[in-house]
C-alpha cells in the first residue's frame, strides 16, 4: 500500500512538472518583456504581450496534432517529438533578432509544449475516472500553480544577473532534466485495447465523436471562456502592474501572491470535490466569478483605477474562483471521453486555447489607463459561460442538491 502511495505521489508530481515546462516558459518571460522589446526595436510596446499570446497559440495547434496521434502511437513518443520541437525553438528565440521570427518561435515553442501539455491530460485519465480523476487534476494543478509564484522572479534575477536570452536557456535546461525523469520512471499509460491503427481518418473519425458528446463540447467552450478572462490577465499583467501602477520591482511578488490564490483554490477543490461534486462546485464558482466582476464595474464605472490593495484583493477573490474551474471543467470534459482521451485532450486544449487567443487579444487592446475593461471582459465571459452551463442541466437543483 505504501509503494502504490509512492507510486501515485510521484505520478502526480511528474505530471505537474511536464505542465510546468509550459508554465515556465510563459511565466518567467513577463518581466522581460520590455527588455525583449526593446532589443528586437518593437515600436509599439502594446505588441509585446503578444509574445505570450503567440504560445497559446502554439499550444492549441500542437495540441489538436499530438493527441490524435497518441491514441495511435502511446503517449511517451509524442512527448519525445514535442520535446524535440520546443528545442528547435528555443534556439530560434535565442538567436534571432527579428520580432517577427521571435513570435514564430513562440508559436512553435508552444506546438511542441502542447505534446507534454496533452499528454499529461490523456495520462491522468487513462489511469483514473470519475470525481477521482477530478481530484488527481486538480492535484497537478498545484504543483502546477507554484510555477508562476516564482517564475516571474526567477525569470527577472536571470535576466538582471545574466541577460534575458538566459530565461529561454534554463527554461530548455529544466525541461531537459523533467524529459530524463519522466523517460526513466513513467510507464506507457495507453491501454492495448483502447489503442487506434493509426490512419489519416482518425482525425476526422475522433473529431466526430467528440462533437458527438454534448457535456464534452460544453465544457470544451466552457474552459474557452474562463481561459480566454485569465489569459486577458496574463498577457497584459505586466503593463498594469508596471505602467498603470509603477511597480516595476514589486512586478513578481504581486503575481506570484495572486498564483498562490490559485493555487490554494485547486487544494481545496482536491479535498472537497469528491464529498461534492465537479457540477456543484463550477457551479457556484461560476457565480462567484460573475458577481466579483460585476461588483468591481459597479464601483470603479468611471474607469479610474482603485488602489493597489483593493485590486490585489478583487484579482485574489476572481482567481480563487478560477482556481475551482480550471480542473473540473478540463475532468468534466474528459469524463466521456476515456476510449479516445487522446484526441479528445487534444480537441478540448485545441478549442479551448484558440477561443481564448482572440478573447485575450481582444480585450487586452482596451486595458491601457485602465483595469475596468479587463473587469467587463470577465464579466461577459462568466455570464456567457453560465447561460451555456445551465444549457447543458435539465435541472439546476439536481447540481445544488450535491450539497445536501
Amino acid at each position: 500500500m505504501q509503494n502504490q502511495k509512492r507510486s501515485q505521489f510521484e505520478f502526480v508530481v511528474l505530471m505537474a512538472a511536464l505542465m510546468s515546462i509550459v508554465a515556465l516558459s510563459i511565466d518567467a518571460v513577463l518581466p522581460a518583456l520590455p527588455m525583449i522589446g526593446d532589443y528586437l526595436s518593437v515600436s509599439n510596446p502594446l505588441d509585446n504581450p503578444k509574445l505570450i499570446t503567440s504560445i497559446f497559440l502554439g499550444l492549441g495547434v500542437g495540441q489538436l496534432i499530438f493527441g490524435p496521434l497518441s491514441d495511435s502511437f502511446g503517449r511517451k513518443p509524442i512527448v519525445y517529438f514535442g520535446f524535440i520541437l520546443f528545442i528547435i525553438a528555443s534556439i530560434i528565440c535565442i538567436t534571432t533578432k527579428s520580432f517577427e521570427m521571435m513570435l514564430f518561435g513562440r508559436v512553435l515553442q508552444g506546438i511542441g509544449l502542447a505534446s507534454p501539455r496533452t499528454m499529461c491530460i490523456a495520462m491522468v485519465r487513462d489511469s483514473y475516472d470519475g470525481d477521482y480523476m477530478a481530484k488527481i487534476l486538480s492535484i497537478v494543478v498545484m504543483v502546477f500553480i507554484l510555477v508562476p509564484v516564482v517564475a516571474p522572479t526567477l525569470g527577472q534575477f536571470l535576466m538582471n544577473h545574466y541577460g534575458w536570452k538566459f530565461i529561454f536557456t534554463f527554461t530548455l535546461a529544466f525541461g531537459v532534466l523533467v524529459m530524463l525523469w519522466f523517460w526513466l520512471r513513467q510507464p506507457e499509460t495507453l491501454k492495448d485495447k483502447y489503442r487506434i491503427p493509426y490512419r489519416l481518418s482518425i482525425f476526422k473519425t475522433g473529431t466526430i465523436q467528440f462533437l458527438r458528446i454534448r457535456p464534452a463540447v460544453i465544457y470544451t467552450l466552457l474552459s474557452g471562456f474562463i481561459t480566454g478572462s485569465f489569459m486577458v490577465y496574463l498577457s497584459t499583467s505586466q503593463q498594469i502592474f508596471e505602467n498603470q501602477y509603477d511597480l516595476a520591482e514589486e512586478f513578481p511578488l504581486i503575481f506570484a501572491s495572486l498564483a498562490i490564490s490559485v493555487g490554494l483554490a485547486t487544494f481545496m477543490n482536491s479535498q472537497l470535490v469528491v464529498r461534492f461534486g465537479m457540477k456543484c462546485i463550477v457551479h457556484l464558482a461560476m457565480l462567484s466569478f460573475v458577481l466579483t466582476s460585476l461588483v468591481f464595474i459597479v464601483l470603479f464605472n468611471s474607469g479610474n483605477n482603485p488602489s493597489i490593495e483593493v485590486l490585489i484583493a478583487f484579482f485574489a477573490i476572481q482567481f480563487f474562483t478560477i482556481g475551482f474551474l480550471f480542473g473540473n471543467l478540463r475532468a468534466l470534459a474528459m469524463e466521456p471521453m476515456g476510449h479516445i482521451a487522446g484526441i479528445g485532450s487534444a480537441l478540448n486544449g485545441f478549442i479551448s486555447t484558440v477561443m481564448a487567443v482572440p478573447i485575450a487579444n481582444y480585450i487586452g487592446g482596451f486595458v491601457t489607463n485602465s483595469v475596468t475593461p479587463l473587469f467587463i471582459g470577465f464579466l461577459v465571459c462568466g455570464l456567457i459561460s453560465l447561460v451555456l452551463f445551465y444549457a447543458n442541466s435539465n435541472r439546476v437543483r439536481k447540481t445544488i442538491g450535491n450539497l445536501t
